[in-house]
């Protein structure tokens, strides 16, 4: 975005939400179309530059974070009302996701910010507020996808570290190597002993969850092709978190699947102090499911429908 198109969204933002101006004497006052006012309004909230913050939290959402974090010993959890569009999902627990983030980072030392990858991690890191945190590393806690998507685990932690002003560091391999014993060779290659060093120090991991629907972005895009989703049900995964498919009790399921991904072992996530999972959506419900019962996330940030059909599952 250029300097003057900014200035625009913000002079518009201002006689809307500061002024009370309506959109047709904004765009009298501007040389506007009332169209491109509502359209620039749009753009306002979906990039972050205006956020809206309700003074009172809706009683039922409330009532089910208190559930999550009582009976899943979670330390804190975020729920949100479920849209009627699903598409505003992942922008929606995005947004409440890069609020909790923000108020985090401002009252806690991190040394080590690890993130995964997806949709709903995408939103997010565009709803964390800018900040000045140089110390701060960021780190790809997972190898990428070989295609260019924005949504890829290199543009991610890319992204982050622009927005927290942070040094950056990136996993450049592929999600999951040819087999076991390759994925050992290049995991102890020189190249990656600095981003291996500083995955294993991570102490907040921002992940999502990937369900076995034609929604996964992994499905479509990063399964090895000798490896099918019907493999993976068979042998009892319910969905992945950083590329390692669980069952679900939230354990990792008994494929070689598993011991091919170049990233952060499974059984090294209890060690970071703070795992903050964002994701939502009722396909998502059985690995959120899986993920409490594993006791993956020490924070749950989530849609209302979405926590009621796992908690449901879980318990």
């Amino acid at each position: 975005m250029s300097g003057s198109d900014e200035q625009l969204q913000v002079r518009v933002a201002w006689l809307y939400h500061m002024e009370d101006l309506t959109q047709g004497e904004i765009a009298t006052r501007l040389g506007l179309t009332r169209l491109r006012v509502n359209r620039i309004l749009s753009e306002c909230r979906a990039s972050g530059l205006v956020r809206v913050h309700l003074a009172s939290r809706l009683e039922s959402c409330v009532a089910l974070e208190g559930r999550l974090t009582k009976d899943f010993g979670l330390v804190d959890a975020v729920v949100i009302p479920t849209p009627e569009d699903p598409e505003k999902l992942a922008g929606l627990i995005g947004m409440a996701a890069g609020d909790y983030l923000s108020r985090y980072l401002g009252r806690t030392e991190v040394s080590v910010f690890g993130v995964g990858w997806g949709a709903t991690l995408h939103e997010t890191i565009r709803h964390i507020a800018p900040a000045d945190l140089p110390s701060l590393w960021v780190t790809a806690m997972m190898g990428g996808l070989t295609q260019g998507l924005d949504l890829n685990t290199f543009e991610t932690a890319g992204e982050l570290a622009r927005r927290l002003n942070a040094q950056c560091l990136y996993l450049a391999a592929p999600i999951y190597a040819g087999s076991p014993a390759s994925r050992d060779t290049l995991v102890a290659l020189d190249v990656f002993a600095e981003v291996f060093q500083r995955i294993r120090a991570v102490d907040l991991a921002l992940l999502s969850l990937g369900d076995l629907s034609p929604r996964s972005l992994l499905v479509r895009h990063g399964l090895p092709n000798d490896v099918t989703v019907k493999d993976l049900r068979a042998a009892g995964a319910v969905g992945d978190v950083l590329g390692q498919f669980l069952d679900a009790m939230g354990r990792p399921i008994d494929h070689p699947i598993n011991a091919r991904v170049i990233g952060l072992p499974y059984a090294q996530l209890a060690e970071v102090r703070n795992v903050v999972i964002a994701a939502g959506g009722r396909n998502k419900a059985a690995v959120i499911a899986a993920a409490l019962r594993g006791g993956i996330p020490k924070v749950l940030i989530t849609d209302e429908e979405t926590a009621r059909a796992a908690m449901s599952l879980a318990s």
